[in-house]
């Protein structure tokens, strides 16, 4: 077994223009590129990859470069880690998921801990908030949905609770299954 070493970073990542805010707590290493990082706050939010991303931060753009795309000179985020970009707790970038409804979220460097073999990680530790479901049409389309489902007489309430279903909770987050789920994630890339 390869033995890890770094620091642990703590990020609170909070998804923009949402009231109550929707967010999650997660520790990761230092060193995990933006690469991992994106598939690590997709597990954690909730999201399901299906768009496209970008990490932003003071005017830079990081994120998987296309060759198709010419409009926008865009660093490749396999080639930065974290300690690259935030190297002091309280510093700040944006992650911003699915152009079209436009998710963006604020991750900020709360704490760098020490390095703990014990720790599994990556890991969220704590968060508020189900993630939207995805195409709903940004924040407000989100806000829009959710007064859709809970107004029976809302003329767009039953095309909605086909759509999602009818357990679908605002409230939920289920830290096992992302756990769960992160693991995964962590075993099969490694």
């Amino acid at each position: 077994m390869v033995k890890e070493s770094g620091k642990i970073y703590q990020l609170k990542v909070t998804l923009k223009q949402t009231k109550p805010p929707i967010w999650r707590r997660i520790l990761v290493l230092n060193r995990t590129s933006l690469a991992d990082l994106h598939e690590i706050l997709q597990i954690s939010m909730g999201w399901t990859d299906s768009h496209l991303h970008q990490f932003i931060m003071e005017g830079q753009y990081y994120g998987a470069p296309s060759p198709y795309d010419d409009f926008m000179e865009v660093e490749d985020e396999r080639k930065y880690r974290l300690d690259q970009l935030l190297r002091k707790e309280k510093a700040s970038m944006v992650y911003e998921y699915d152009f079209g409804d436009g998710w963006n979220h604020k991750i900020t460097l709360e704490k760098i801990l020490p390095f703990d073999q014990a720790q599994r990680l990556p890991r969220c530790i704590k968060g508020k908030g189900a993630c939207p479901p995805e195409d709903v049409g940004g924040v407000w389309g989100y806000y829009g949905f959710l007064d859709a489902l809970a107004n029976p007489e809302h003329p767009e309430h039953d095309e909605f609770k086909e759509w999602i279903g009818d357990d679908f909770d605002p409230d939920e987050l289920d830290l096992d299954e992302i756990n769960s789920r992160l693991f995964l994630q962590r075993a099969h890339s490694a």
